[in-house]
């Protein structure tokens, strides 16, 4: 039945009050945005990894997080042109934690949301840092590439060797400041309280200023606000190719590394026995269907494996460490043991119960 046409003055009424209900009602939750996107005509609802997707970077900008997300991105633009290039979007808070949650109890996922961690994620874990949530939480997709320690000063720094650091550690850790990403238990405050102890001083006593992330921690050290940074080679890198007045006292790698570290000595050269790989890679929520998680599964496999990728990772001052699927999970839960038996070593507090 056709519905009459009501008279102006009503006809005005009910544009304006629904333009009212209109404004009211909540804003719509993020979704990556389709219409702008071309279609991939191969595409279906079982395979994620050809329609349009969101990174997660959950830290702010300039950090290992960002690293991650760019990698994973121009990785699956080179076997899979056709595809939309893969968002980017921010979610810091906790170096991690904020994301890990969201995604845990289920306000934040999908097949289409992919959230970047580092082997940092898997410290804070360890000692229940992302709250009460177990390992299952989240499937873990995929390695993409491994990282390592650096040490790093300002370039106009009175240490010039690593060997003047640890003697002034030796003398009083208390006078020197360490910058990086994470607060108290996280993987750069680690790799300083390491540092402390192999220069036999108490790590306790050492000064840790914590930053959103490695870019901040960065910035904070070209404005001299810290004294060293504690972080990853690959953030620090990139930090040095957009002018930032470094200069590198270690890395710690077993041997040394390329690229901008070319010929920075490894901390054991240096008589300091610190090796910290840190690795980088992806995860889904939990409740990804099977067909999904095997897309992506199958999309990352063939990415890592691509012919240019060796190229693509050193583009981004990474190096070779791929996984997924179960190989994946074992890799993750035998780190998770590892670092709650050196978290018990150094005297960290454990919140809540991390499990498997």
């Amino acid at each position: 039945m056709t519905r009459p046409p009501l008279p102006p003055r009503a006809e005005r009424r009910r544009l304006i009050l629904g333009a009212a209900a209109t404004l009211a009602l909540p804003a719509a939750p993020w979704r990556p945005a389709l219409a702008a996107t071309p279609a991939d005509t191969t595409a279906s609802p079982a395979d994620p990894s050809r329609l349009p997707a969101d990174c997660v970077i959950p830290a702010k900008a300039g950090g290992g997080f960002a690293l991650t997300c760019a990698l994973a991105r121009d990785a699956l633009q080179a076997v899979r042109p056709q595809r939309a290039p893969l968002g980017q979007r921010f979610l810091p808070g906790g170096i991690g934690a904020v994301a890990f949650d969201q995604v845990a109890t289920g306000r934040l996922g999908g097949a289409g949301t992919l959230v970047a961690f580092s082997g940092g994620s898997l410290l804070n874990i360890a000692q229940g840092r992302f709250g009460p949530h177990p390992v299952s939480a989240v499937r873990w997709l995929a390695l993409l590439g491994a990282d390592y320690g650096v040490i790093a000063v300002h370039r106009d720094s009175p240490y010039r060797r690593l060997q003047d650091l640890v003697q002034a550690l030796r003398a009083n850790p208390a006078r020197i400041a360490f910058g990086a990403g994470g607060t108290v238990g996280s993987q750069d405050w680690v790799k300083a309280a390491l540092l402390v102890r192999a220069s036999g001083g108490d790590h306790r006593r050492m000064r840790f200023v914590a930053f959103e992330g490695g870019g901040d921690a960065l910035n904070a050290l070209q404005g001299r606000h810290v004294d060293v940074f504690c972080g990853d080679a690959a953030e620090a890198a990139q930090a040095v190719d957009a002018g930032a007045a470094l200069r590198f006292l270690a890395v710690f790698s077993a041997q040394r590394l390329g690229g901008v570290l070319q010929g920075v000595p490894t901390a054991r050269e240096q008589g300091i026995d610190i090796v910290w790989p840190t690795v980088r890679g992806l995860y889904v929520s939990a409740d990804v269907p099977e067909p999904a998680l095997q897309a992506w599964t199958v999309a990352f496999d063939e990415a890592t494996k691509a012919p240019g990728y060796a190229q693509l990772l050193a583009r981004h001052a990474l190096y070779p460490f791929a996984l997924t699927g179960p190989a994946l999970d074992r890799y993750v839960a035998d780190e998770i043991d590892k670092y709650q038996a050196l978290a018990a070593e150094l005297g960290l507090r454990r919140w809540g119960r991390p499990g498997s």
